[in-house]
């Protein structure tokens, strides 16, 4: 496996609003697309790169400085992660987005924070 760009990040917010008022009016990000992923939140872009993700409506965790949900990253040959993973005896949950087709497996590091790693849409599993 080789990372080959960090992705996005995404943050959980107790108000979407405040959220996405800092992001964008504060740190200059964009509001740009964002599927219909059935809960609320916001996607903000940068040079047409969404780069972070905000998830609302979800209880923060506590104590709060657990607000980082997980970091995701551009990542290629999904089957030898797969075996690798598998090799380990390492969770992990592999779905596929209904409109691009990415591939996406999610799992834990060893301290629990959660990783993302996107594949591309013609990988196999």
């Amino acid at each position: 496996m080789t990372i080959v760009a960090m992705n996005h990040f995404t943050v959980l917010a107790e108000d979407l609003e405040k959220s996405r008022d800092f992001y964008m009016n504060v740190l200059g990000l964009e509001e740009g697309y964002r599927p219909p992923l059935g809960f609320p939140g916001a996607w903000l872009y940068t040079n047409g790169q969404a780069v972070l993700h905000i998830i609302a409506g979800r209880p923060l965790p506590e104590p709060r400085s657990g607000v980082l949900d997980h970091m995701a990253f551009s990542a290629r040959d999904l089957p030898a992660v797969v075996g690798k993973l598998r090799a380990r005896e390492i969770e992990y949950d592999l779905r596929r987005q209904s409109e691009s087709g990415i591939w996406q497996l999610f799992c834990f590091d060893p301290s629990g924070a959660r990783v993302e790693l996107d594949f591309d849409p013609s990988e196999t599993c």
